[in-house]
């Protein structure tokens, strides 16, 4: 997409993804959403519980699978984890997804979304981070910013 960013980022272990996440859960602002895109066991989840617990979240994050939605109040802000795994288009379309990141329904916070890539429709502004692997070095992150994301000061920080 015309006026994205992005940076990659080699993470070589578990806890090298989780502390992505500790401190993306520390710095983004509410209203931030985060498409994760990556293979089964890519860190995905491990992501994610880094950033509650950046945001100071106590209960354990457990991925969504069967769920869909997990929600989190506890913290700074609240993080909505979503899983689209086991979901089609119009399943996804039916869930009405927007209103977690457009704020509508639910207190504004931060938004993960697991197989992001099941989404018929992005939301105007996020961070998007696939996970792969990178063979001998462990993991690799590709972050990539929309041009109007809350998240791309963050983003920049990591070109640093």
């Amino acid at each position: 997409m015309k006026g994205e960013e992005s940076t990659i980022l080699n993470l070589p272990d578990a806890e090298a993804t989780r502390s992505l996440g500790v401190q993306l859960g520390k710095t983004l602002e509410a209203g931030s959403v985060i498409l994760l895109q990556g293979d089964l066991g890519s860190g995905k989840t491990t992501l994610v519980q880094g950033i509650g617990e950046g945001l100071g979240i106590p209960e354990s994050i457990d991925s969504p699978t069967f769920t869909l939605i997990n929600e989190y109040p506890g913290g700074r802000l609240p993080l909505y984890h979503l899983d689209l795994y086991r979901l089609e288009g119009p399943e996804v379309a039916d869930l009405h997804l927007e209103t977690y990141w457009e704020g509508q329904e639910v207190e504004p916070g931060i938004v993960a979304i697991e197989w992001s890539d099941r989404l018929l429709d992005r939301p105007a502004s996020y961070l998007q981070i696939c996970l792969t692997d990178a063979a001998q070095a462990g993991r690799q992150a590709t972050l990539t910013s929309s041009p109007d994301s809350l998240a791309m000061k963050i983003l920049r920080s990591f070109q640093r």
